[in-house]
């Protein structure tokens, strides 16, 4: 853009002057638009977001529930085949703890020796029969959401 100096403003144009610099700043921020956004764009946006936030929310946090559920009944399995393992070896020896299993070798004490919701599992030994309990969501033994 050429800039000229046209030399000292003549009395009386002192106004045109400014009216014709005002126009030429109108034309180029038309041109170019305004820069940045404004505080009702933005919350707009923020909005938009919070909004996928809670519909992904609300799709994924019953599928957590559901495979923390799996996992607990993957790890009852596992506690009550490493207790009938224990059994077979010590007939005598009565219902083990979760250590009684992994001093003995029969659980990996890198594996999580409790369910889900970190809560210990519960081993009732009664004859050939054993039952492993996990509380469930709630952390409650005798409860309806009880995992065995």
């Amino acid at each position: 853009m050429k800039h000229t100096n046209h030399g000292p403003v003549k009395p009386g144009h002192e106004r045109q002057d400014m009216t014709t610099n005002y126009r030429k700043l109108h034309r180029r921020i038309r041109r170019h638009g305004a820069e940045g956004m404004t505080l009702v764009e933005i919350m707009i946006v923020v909005i938009i977001m919070a909004l996928i936030a809670t519909a992904v929310g609300v799709a994924v946090l019953p599928q957590l529930e559901k495979s923390r559920i799996k996992d607990t009944e993957i790890g009852v399995q596992a506690v009550r085949g490493a207790t009938t393992m224990f059994l077979a070896e010590n007939p005598a020896g009565g219902c083990p703890s979760i250590d009684d299993l992994i001093e003995g070798g029969y659980l990996d004490e890198d594996k999580s020796t409790t369910d889900a919701w970190e809560g210990d599992f519960d081993i009732e030994c009664a004859g050939t029969r054993i039952t492993v309990t996990s509380a469930g969501p709630d952390k409650q033994f005798g409860t309806e959401d009880d995992i065995q």
